[in-house]
């Protein structure tokens, strides 16, 4: 089983920013240390009351800090973009770290981010499909030509192709069934969401591998789960820590309307803390953790765990701590018992 983490790169406003990269810097060296597998940034736009930093430039900057660790897009959000120029970025990207770049990438939910690209919300699934399509395309094929709904590529070509052959990984993110089934045809991972219950990951999982079946593909090599996560000495301690900031975190999710992009049923995070955690969050000690994480890979069959230590606002010496506990203490323990 492998592990990474999430680095979120979303600070309150009023943060000193060059100060915040300084920390994530110093986190992404410990964590290469520690032995992490992978290093996950996200992607928004108009993160407001948020301030954040940009995707590619920050792991452009940060892979040299942590020369060991994959490089993971999660997610691009691939409807608000143009499909040759994430295809060169990207591939300048994996030069750039010696071939250590997963591309993860997602449809987006937020109506700000679609109005300010020029585009709609109703149009993201179509949009993200010939994108998709396109970059794969441009990454193995000499010359493309080819016309979607919003680009024309007329004998193009991607200026540097991707060290990794044919192409890195292409892992997708998803929350609703009509979303998991895209992953299971187009891509070679369904990147496992933060958000949803563990409940309702299981049913997804069922329509997951139905549709691998559907198109004659085999389980995918690896199998990533994103969650957050705080782990501390005592359950107590990682709960105390961890809620003001997980807490103010799901309220912006909540009014940034993330529940709307969710499966149905399982379509609120407006939920008092308690419910919120279970069986979403991994809280606790690192025996209870490490307990957890063997339940998801015996239930779910997950074997990438990416957790997120840092909240908005969370203390930078708490995420350190959490970074120190969880490889010393809760990746040998799931080791050790697989």
């Amino acid at each position: 089983m492998e592990f990474g983490f999430s680095m979120r790169g979303q600070y309150p406003v009023g943060t000193d920013m060059q100060q915040s990269f300084a920390k994530a810097c110093e986190l992404a060296r410990t964590a290469d240390r520690l032995g992490y597998s992978y290093l996950s940034k996200g992607q928004h736009y108009s993160s407001t009351p948020l301030q954040a930093l940009q995707q590619v430039p920050f792991l452009s900057r940060i892979m040299a800090e942590a020369p060991n660790i994959k490089l993971v897009t999660g997610v691009v959000l691939l409807p608000l973009h143009k499909p040759l120029d994430i295809a060169e970025q990207l591939a300048t990207l994996d030069v750039m770290s010696g071939g250590r770049l997963v591309f993860g990438s997602g449809i987006g939910y937020r109506d700000v981010e679609f109005k300010a690209f020029g585009t709609v919300s109703k149009d993201r699934g179509r949009r993200f499909e010939e994108n998709l399509t396109a970059i794969r395309r441009l990454w193995t094929e000499p010359s493309v030509t080819m016309k979607g709904t919003h680009f024309e590529l007329d004998e193009a070509s991607c200026s540097v192709m991707p060290v990794q052959k044919p192409t890195p990984p292409f892992w997708v993110g998803a929350n609703v069934d009509a979303g998991v089934r895209r992953a299971a045809r187009m891509a070679d991972a369904w990147m496992i969401n933060p958000h949803q219950h563990v409940d309702t990951i299981e049913r997804q999982l069922g329509v997951y591998r139905e549709a691998l079946a559907a198109h004659g593909k085999p389980e995918p090599a690896a199998l990533p789960m994103m969650r957050e996560c705080f782990v501390a000495e005592t359950d107590e301690k990682a709960f105390r820590l961890a809620r003001p900031y997980l807490e103010a975190k799901y309220k912006s999710y909540h009014e940034w309307g993330q529940d709307k992009s969710m499966a149905k049923g399982d379509d609120n995070l407006d939920l008092p803390f308690e419910e919120l955690a279970e069986g979403r969050f991994l809280l606790g000690s690192p025996e209870r953790v490490a307990e957890q994480i063997l339940g998801y890979r015996e239930r779910l069959g997950v074997s990438v765990i990416i957790p997120s230590f840092q909240s908005v606002g969370t203390p930078h010496e708490q995420v350190l701590d959490a970074l120190h506990l969880f490889a010393e203490s809760v990746m040998p323990k799931v080791r050790a018992a697989i």
